[in-house]
């Protein structure tokens, strides 16, 4: 297969691009969990549709599509401008990962459902180790003694809330249900974190050119397939048939569980939109890193709404995962300033054999 490098943009567009990216992904980061946190506490129970709502709402990505379109049709007036640009075979590439992140859906779903958005969230911290070991064997992400350190301090983080597990165990929930969203969550760290190089990888696979107007559509693929996944679990476990009872049961009301609904679909995409946005300007390690960089917000926010413990295990935790931010931010400044060319001191001599004209 040919192998065409992405089109990366300006350096200048390529940072705002990555600025709006981060924004969009730390809304969707931090809000996406406690939506889904807030479904669950209030009377809801179905893990199936829980899943299907983080990418459920695919169809918002057709309107920035279709800006971009305009915007091209305006500029670059040519019979080459489509709507599209995705080939065949990226688009069964995308369809394929889109599939791996509804099983991904369906573990973090069924362990937000057991465990409070706090825990689960120091969890999905272990993410950053699985990112950085897949992305090393299969897009070769080169690492610094700082990014290491970051990796080591984050598994480790993770790895103390495991001694604790059942100290802040909701109530009515037994130590089976609560191990096994703990392991579930696990597992769902570790799937995503296989599937962020994946996506890095399929951009540098691709045997087309990768524009951001092509990242959005790779990412309505995915969500698409994600979605399907979803779906075909909803229909197995009859959701469909139970939502409408559901509704009506809600603590918060019937109203305020579809807008719960719909506005967790709207965040979960600013959480999918922005990662592999991310990956599209920088790297999938960065996306790893910013996923767990947010990790302290929602912690806060988890601990402010739903009065959630917070016990020394995880203020240990936290610890070590700030500590490892800053470890690896401070390796990427050192880096940056190392490839800084050095100014000029002098100016190059003119061969005497020149003459000016």
């Amino acid at each position: 297969m040919e192998v065409v490098k992405e089109h990366k943009p300006g350096t200048t567009m390529r940072k705002s691009l990555l600025v709006i990216n981060c924004i969009i992904l730390s809304i969707g980061n931090c809000g996406g969990p406690l939506l889904m946190r807030l479904y669950f506490i209030h009377g809801g129970k179905r893990v199936w549709f829980s899943s299907w709502l983080e990418t459920g709402g695919w169809p918002i990505i057709l309107f920035p599509i279709a800006c971009a379109y305009m915007h091209r049709s305006r500029t670059q007036p040519t019979s080459k401008n489509k709507l599209f640009f995705i080939k065949p075979p990226l688009f069964i590439a995308a369809a394929v990962i889109g599939t791996l992140t509804g099983l991904d859906d369906y573990l973090y779903a069924y362990g937000v459902a057991r465990l409070p958005v706090s825990t689960s969230s120091l969890i999905i911290a272990s993410q950053l180790a699985f990112t950085a070991g897949f992305a090393f064997l299969l897009v070769k992400q080169k690492f610094t003694s700082y990014s290491i350190n970051a990796v080591f301090l984050l598994t480790i983080g993770a790895g103390v809330l495991a001694l604790h597990t059942s100290g802040d165990r909701p109530a009515n929930e037994s130590n089976r249900e609560y191990v096994l969203g703990f392991l579930m969550t696990l597992a769902a760290s570790a799937l995503y974190g296989f599937i962020l190089p994946l996506v890095e990888l399929m951009y540098k696979k691709a045997n087309q050119e990768i524009s951001y107007a092509l990242v959005m559509e790779i990412q309505m693929v995915m969500c698409l397939s994600a979605t399907g996944f979803c779906t075909v679990g909803m229909l197995v476990n009859k959701d469909f048939k139970v939502i409408p009872r559901e509704a009506r049961e809600f603590e918060l009301g019937e109203t305020k569980y579809y807008v719960v609904a719909i506005w967790s679909a709207i965040i979960w995409q600013c959480f999918f939109l922005g990662a592999i946005g991310v990956i599209f300007c920088a790297s999938s390690l960065l996306s790893g890193i910013i996923i767990a960089v947010l990790l302290p917000v929602t912690e806060i926010l988890a601990v402010i709404f739903y009065k959630e413990k917070f016990q020394a295990e995880k203020g240990v935790a936290l610890a070590l995962s700030l500590w490892g931010f800053i470890s690896y931010f401070y390796g990427e400044i050192k880096q940056i300033k190392k490839k800084k060319p050095a100014p000029e001191t002098e100016m190059p001599s003119v061969p005497n054999s020149v003459e000016s004209v």
